[in-house]
C-alpha cells in the first residue's frame, strides 16, 4: 500500500509526475474535514496554513515537505512539538528571487509597466523627450533590509550596475561588507539614505508590518520600495496611502497582503506601483530544482530518513 499524503492540489505537473506511484495524493479538504484517515505526509504547495490543532487530527504523520524556502504558514514549534519534521528547498532560489527584485527595481525606477500602457495606447502619437521621466539606478543607493542569501544576491547584481549599497540586517555580515562594498546601517537610517528600499527578509513576529505609515514616512520623497520577501512585511493600507499621496515615488511589489488583492482595491488603479503575481522563483529551472527537493524531502521523511534540507524551529 502506498504511503498517503494530503497536498493542496492542483499540483505543479513536474510535481505529479515525480510523485506518480510513489505516494497517494488526497485532497487537502481531507486535513481539514477532522476524519481522522490515517495520514502519513504533509505536502504544502500554495502555503496552506499549518498548526497544532490540524496536526492533531492526523495522527501519525511522519513528515511535512513545503514547496519552497519560506515556511510562515507553518507552526514549526507545533510540529516540532509532535515529532514532525519539517523540509523545505533553500538556497536553491536565490538567484531567481533576486533576479525579480532586480526587474521590479527597474521596472518601478523607469516607468516600465506606465510606459508599456502609454505605448500601447492611442494617446502616444508622437515621441516627447519630456515625458515620463523616471529615476536613475546606475550610481543611486540601495538599501537591502535582510543581507541573507536572497539579499546577498541582490547586493552582488547592484554593484554591477554601481549602486552604493546600505543594508540592515539583525547582526552585521562582514563578510558581505567586503564581497559586495556594502555598509551596515541602522533600520532609520537605511530608510532616510536609501534611494531603493528592498525587503529580502523573511516572516515574522519580528517582521511583521515591518513597513508601515512611520516607516514609510522616514524614506525620501524621491525614494522606490521593492517588497521580494511576503505581503505582511508591508503594511498595505499604510503604502496605498503613501504612493496614492506621493509621499514616497513608487513601489515595485512581487507579494501583496492580502494575497491577492481583492479586484476594486485601490492599490490596484495606482500607476506608481508595480504588482507581480508572485513571481519571486517562478522559472522553469528553478521551480524543477523545487520540485525535485522538496519531494525528496517527503519521500525521505516517510521512509523515516533524514530530511535533505530540515527546518529548524
Amino acid at each position: 500500500m502506498l504511503p498517503r499524503i494530503i497536498a493542496d492540489t492542483p499540483l505543479n505537473p513536474v510535481i505529479e509526475e515525480l510523485l506518480a506511484g510513489k505516494v497517494e495524493i488526497l485532497p487537502w479538504v481531507v486535513a481539514l474535514d477532522g476524519s481522522r484517515e490515517p495520514i502519513d505526509g504533509l505536502y504544502t504547495y500554495g502555503h496552506p496554513q499549518v498548526d497544532g490543532e490540524m496536526l492533531d487530527r492526523l495522527p501519525g504523520l511522519k513528515v511535512i515537505s513545503n514547496y519552497g524556502v519560506g515556511v510562515d504558514h507553518i507552526r514549526l514549534a507545533d510540529a516540532a512539538a509532535r515529532g514532525i519534521p519539517v523540509g523545505n528547498t533553500p538556497g536553491i532560489l536565490d538567484g531567481a528571487t533576486a533576479d525579480m527584485g532586480f526587474t521590479l527595481l527597474l521596472a518601478a525606477g523607469r516607468r516600465l509597466v506606465e510606459g508599456d500602457r502609454y505605448a500601447r495606447g492611442g494617446e502616444f502619437t508622437r515621441y516627447d523627450p519630456g515625458y515620463m521621466l523616471g529615476r536613475e539606478i546606475h550610481g543611486s543607493t540601495l538599501g537591502i533590509i535582510g543581507m541573507g542569501r536572497i539579499g546577498r544576491q541582490v547586493a552582488k547584481r547592484a554593484r554591477a550596475f554601481d549602486m552604493n549599497v546600505v543594508y540592515h540586517n539583525r547582526r552585521r555580515d562582514e563578510q558581505a561588507e567586503a564581497l559586495y562594498s556594502a555598509r551596515y546601517l541602522s533600520f532609520i537610517d537605511l530608510l532616510t539614505t536609501a534611494d531603493y528600499v528592498m525587503l529580502c527578509c523573511p516572516l515574522s513576529e519580528e517582521t511583521r508590518g515591518l513597513i508601515g505609515r512611520e516607516q514609510l514616512a522616514l524614506m525620501k520623497r524621491t525614494a522606490i520600495l521593492i517588497n521580494i520577501a511576503r505581503g505582511p512585511v508591508v503594511n498595505t493600507a499604510a503604502l496605498t496611502e503613501a504612493l496614492a499621496s506621493q509621499q514616497i515615488y513608487a513601489a515595485g511589489l512581487d507579494v501583496t497582503d492580502p494575497e491577492p488583492l481583492p479586484r476594486d482595491h485601490p492599490l490596484l488603479k495606482l500607476n506608481n506601483v508595480t504588482i507581480a503575481p508572485h513571481l519571486g522563483s517562478a522559472t522553469e529551472q528553478t521551480r524543477r530544482q523545487m520540485a525535485e527537493i522538496s519531494v525528496e524531502n517527503l519521500l525521505l521523511g516517510l521512509a523515516g530518513e533524514p530530511l535533505k534540507h530540515q527546518v529548524l524551529s
